[in-house]
């Protein structure tokens, strides 16, 4: 963290020295600041951080704001320029009460679309395992609701506040690597790939039920209620004992996702 700290004042303080009125050592102790409490930021977001290493390889994800949100970012941006620029510290006070007052308000949507989602299981009938709650693209407004059971997982969204609302999605049968890939050495480095690829995705893994030498992470999607899953890898059933598996990215038809969204933010 020092030494982070010191490259990131070191940048700051050689770059903006001409507008910005701070002693290196101030820069410093602002820079070592910001650099050891960013994990804290990245645990809130969906896909979280290993916010105790070196003592635990745990990820840590609060699941409270999405990992781009322009809600938070640009009033906070904004509050801080006029900080800087009117050299008025009541600006960075906003800034540091919108920061928190939408923390907080993340979290207690995070817990009603926990509670929504417990409700749509328990009408289904379904024992839970796990459940999480993560929201989806830009906004605390519509969550993307991930439940286990022991055989499979379920995908739904819902939108909790003032005018809640389920909308209904789909789900897969859990990873099963002996049922699902039977010839696949598990010693092989592509069956390595799995476990790490499952680590990643804290085990909300299962194949593609359309592509099935994929395996998907059914934690992420742009639109909340489906499982087209940003993030995927792809085994080779031709493979040597060190071939790795091919690691996907999959955006889909953004124009028409964002129109799907749009309408469970709104309509």
């Amino acid at each position: 963290i020092p030494f982070g700290g010191f490259i990131c004042a070191f940048l700051f303080f050689y770059s903006t020295r001409r507008w910005i009125n701070l002693t290196f050592k101030q820069a410093l102790i602002f820079c070592t600041m910001g650099y050891s409490t960013h994990a804290l930021v990245d645990a809130c977001t969906t896909y979280g951080t290993m916010l105790l290493w070196p003592f635990s390889d745990e990820r840590i994800a609060w699941n409270t704001i999405s990992i781009i949100d322009p809600l938070f970012t640009i009033p906070v941006l904004t509050l801080v320029v006029f900080a800087i620029i009117k050299k008025n510290q009541k600006y960075a006070r906003f800034a540091l009460v919108w920061i928190f007052g939408y923390m907080a308000l993340g979290l207690i949507q995070r817990e009603n679309a926990i509670d929504m989602g417990r409700m749509l299981a328990e009408g289904r009938g379904h024992d839970i395992v796990r459940i999480d709650a993560k929201p989806s693209f830009a906004n605390i407004l519509v969550w993307k609701i991930v439940y286990e059971t022991k055989e499979k997982f379920y995908v739904d969204a819902v939108r909790a506040g003032m005018s809640p609302k389920i909308f209904e999605g789909n789900s897969l049968f859990k990873l099963d690597v002996k049922r699902d890939f039977a010839w696949l050495d598990p010693k092989s480095q592509q069956a390595r790939d799995i476990k790490r690829f499952s680590w990643f995705s804290n085990g909300y893994v299962a194949v593609d039920p359309v592509q099935l030498n994929r395996i998907v992470d059914v934690r992420f999607s742009t639109v909340p209620n489906e499982i087209k899953a940003l993030w995927a890898i792809r085994l080779n059933k031709d493979y040597t004992s060190n071939s790795h598996v091919v690691y996907e990215t999959s955006r889909g038809n953004i124009e028409a996702s964002f129109k799907k969204l749009y309408k469970m933010l709104f309509l």
